[in-house]
């Protein structure tokens, strides 16, 4: 028995972060480290995007909504040092990262329509189905002199 090739490899949704354009994110770390899990699922109205960002404080995650793109990204900056009984340090580690991932979810959706909330580590974003605006055909005649 003969198999096809899977193009949506282990993940269906990274299938089409393939598409999304120069984004300051790699896919396969983000995969590799488990940062920014991602659930996706549709009703009549929209898109309910869940993505888990266990650690990370509100204030350092931003939402960026450019050329039918919202970019979700978050940073951390995180710094332990314990000390035994005298001051001395026994123990100083530091963590610094950030990552960012992409969803097209149209031209015609606006930042005031997609509405986000973050709590218990999961931001929630809801984007509302909207259908395209049909562009109006300009006829591009040349004159001729004569």
């Amino acid at each position: 028995m003969m198999t096809m090739p899977s193009i949506f490899n282990d993940n269906l949704f990274d299938f089409f972060d393939d598409f999304a354009p120069s984004v300051p994110y790699t896919k396969s770390s983000a995969n590799q480290t488990g940062i920014m899990k991602t659930d996706i699922s549709e009703d009549d109205n929209g898109y309910e995007i869940k993505i888990d960002l266990p650690g990370y404080a509100k204030e350092n995650i931003s939402a960026e909504l450019k050329d039918g793109y919202m970019t979700i990204k978050a940073s951390q900056n995180e710094n332990k040092e314990e000390k035994d009984k005298s001051g001395k340090v026994i123990r100083r580690e530091r963590y610094t990262g950030s990552c960012s991932r992409s969803f097209y979810v149209g031209e015609d959706v606006t930042q005031e329509d997609i509405k986000a909330k973050f709590e218990n580590g999961v931001l929630t974003m809801c984007v509302p189905k909207k259908d395209p605006t049909p562009k109006v055909e300009e006829s591009k005649y040349i004159a001729i002199e004569g």
